[in-house]
């Protein structure tokens, strides 16, 4: 069982670099848009960001269904400026429940994603993935946390 905690957060905007995707596509390297897209945002804006090193968030936005379906990844953080080069996406206030991720990322990332995916996959439980908001934290090279926005019946 993941180490798994429920919050409840406030509404915050988020800038940076967007794409577009599914998690079909992210399986096959030809295909895959968001190992791209962070060392696109590690290149072309982690250097201009104080403080360094800032808050760094991925936030998955735009649901087009479920985990099947397409969705908007964007990678990026809360001091960026507007900027005519960053989208905006706004993380949606409400209950989440914080999955942490201890390792070496982006592995550690997957594996934990795996985790996600299988919680939500039990029918014992009594959280339903919301499909509105949901965002990667970054704290240091080897520790994040994942925030699954949810509703309950």
């Amino acid at each position: 069982m993941p180490n798994i905690k429920k919050v409840t957060i406030e509404a915050k905007t988020i800038k940076g670099l967007q794409v577009r995707t599914k998690n079909a596509d992210e399986m096959n390297p030809d295909t895959q848009k968001i190992a791209p897209l962070w060392g696109r945002f590690f290149k072309e804006v982690m250097p201009t960001l104080e403080p360094s090193p800032p808050p760094l968030y991925g936030v998955y936005s735009g649901y087009e269904s479920d985990a099947f379906g397409a969705y908007d990844l964007l990678v990026g953080s809360d001091v960026l400026k507007e900027d005519d080069n960053f989208k905006s996406v706004g993380i949606k206030a409400g209950t989440y429940l914080v999955f942490l991720v201890k390792g070496e990322l982006p592995q550690a990332m997957i594996d934990t994603w795996k985790q996600v995916w299988a919680y939500f996959d039990d029918p014992s439980i009594d959280e339903r993935r919301a499909y509105e908001t949901d965002f990667e934290l970054y704290k240091t090279s080897t520790e994040a946390e994942i925030f699954i926005g949810v509703h309950y019946f």
